[in-house]
């Protein structure tokens, strides 16, 4: 009886083949694979995300950017593992901060030596490096173990929008910005303007 059988799975095995060389493979299966396939290697890939900081705190840019860089967004991530993504952060020069941070705001540093000990403004670090604070902001956002320089390699700091084409080419995404920036009255069209709820419209025969 288990002969038979065995002859019997044969037997459909080999019917099976042979329909597969007539009609050709079934792609039912295969569609579900490639989809999983696919789905798999655009986790594990590493993409390059782009991100305009113009006008946006420097603080938000580095807990937007910290979260790509290590890969915090992936359901493969562990704390152990390098999956993160590559950042690249534009118009560097033109961030902003709130309020008088500019001057409030100090950058200290030592260099292990007697009178070492220098201290700058926002400003004057700003003036001297434009990638800098946003640089020191994301640098103190990433986890202090031997990743974190790992990490940094993957962010790429541009003062203006002049980005290099070996760079561009690899964006895939653009991140939207976390602040919004409110638009000049000279960037309003002047339908817009019209369009605008007047609170009060002033009669005629009104004089100032």
């Amino acid at each position: 009886m288990k002969m038979a059988f065995q002859h019997m799975s044969l037997d459909v095995v080999f019917e099976e083949v042979c329909i597969e060389k007539r009609e050709g493979p079934r792609t039912e299966f295969w569609d579900i694979s490639t989809f999983q396939t696919q789905e798999q290697w655009a986790t594990f890939a590493r993409v390059w995300y782009l991100l305009d900081g113009k006008m946006q705190p420097p603080g938000k840019l580095a807990a937007m950017a910290s979260v790509k860089l290590q890969g915090l967004h992936k359901p493969i991530y562990h704390q152990l593992s390098d999956c993160g993504d590559h950042v690249v952060i534009m118009n560097t020069r033109h961030i902003a901060f709130s309020g008088n941070k500019w001057e409030q705001k100090v950058y200290s540093s030592h260099t292990g030596y007697p009178g070492g000990f220098k201290q700058v403004t926002a400003a004057q670090l700003h003036q001297k490096d434009p990638v800098a604070i946003v640089k020191l902001a994301i640098y103190g956002m990433l986890p202090k173990n031997l990743h974190r320089r790992t990490l940094m390699q993957r962010l790429h700091l541009f003062p203006d929008e002049d980005i290099p084409e070996d760079i561009r080419k690899n964006l895939v995404e653009e991140l939207p910005q976390p602040r919004k920036v409110p638009r000049r009255l000279d960037e309003y069209t002047q339908e817009e303007i019209e369009a605008f709820p007047r609170v009060w419209s002033p009669p005629e025969d009104y004089r100032l």
